[in-house]
């Protein structure tokens, strides 16, 4: 990503900081109206109550951050959440499984997010997403700081990386225990992203409420 390109995502982000300062709705949080150009698709959460735990030992449960598909449509990298969610939902299908979709409230910690879904998941594996990207895979039985595995570079993960984290979820899930997803390395991502994460994270932050239960979701493409 070029110089250029950088500080036009920070412009954008900053504007819409900037003029998010009223408390969203409910309805805001939930419903994404950005259109996904590369899939010619429109993503559209919604919520259905709150939860329940899965009683089905062949599902995993997503959990997504309390912006991600609504405030915020995209990942660090541009890349659309509608594509995202499309990809780590195809690589859980190729493993013959299930998935549900959860939104977490009470924080904008990936590792507390994806310990939830894991939590909410009949089979004891979930999928933590933040917006910006990052990625933990967590099964239930583990403390919340620890996990199965964790993707905290988002500006490395790829959509074939998403694919491979739902193939893995779904693996761990039938008792399997598969090779790690390969995760890239570059010390020049933090440096680089560091403004547009911290942006990202302050605006997922704001949408956190610690007293609202964490939510069933219907994900649609329209």
């Amino acid at each position: 990503m070029d110089e250029n390109t950088l500080r036009r995502i920070i412009e954008e982000v900053i504007e819409e900081f900037v003029g998010s300062s009223a408390a969203p709705s409910a309805t805001a949080t939930a419903v994404a109206t950005a259109p996904v150009p590369q899939q010619g698709s429109e993503l559209v959460i919604t919520e259905e109550g709150p939860a329940k735990k899965g009683t089905t030992p062949r599902e995993v449960v997503i959990a997504l951050a309390p912006a991600f598909g609504g405030k915020m449509t995209k990942t660090i990298t541009g890349i659309p959440h509608a594509d995202v969610l499309r990809e780590i939902c195809a690589g859980i299908e190729e493993e013959g499984l299930s998935y549900r979709f959860i939104r977490a409230f009470r924080t904008a910690d990936v590792g507390f997010i994806a310990h939830d879904a894991a939590e909410y998941s009949g089979s004891g594996i979930g999928i933590g997403i933040q917006s910006r990207g990052t990625t933990v895979i967590h099964q239930a039985d583990l403390p919340p700081l620890s996990n199965l595995e964790l993707f905290p570079q988002a500006p490395l993960i790829d959509l074939e990386t998403f694919r491979a984290i739902g193939r893995n979820a779904a693996k761990y899930a039938k008792g399997e225990s598969p090779e790690p997803v390969p995760v890239r390395n570059d010390q020049m991502a933090r440096p680089t992203y560091q403004a547009i994460a911290a942006l990202m994270h302050i605006k997922e932050v704001q949408l956190t409420d610690p007293k609202k239960p964490i939510q069933a979701l219907r994900v649609e493409y329209r």
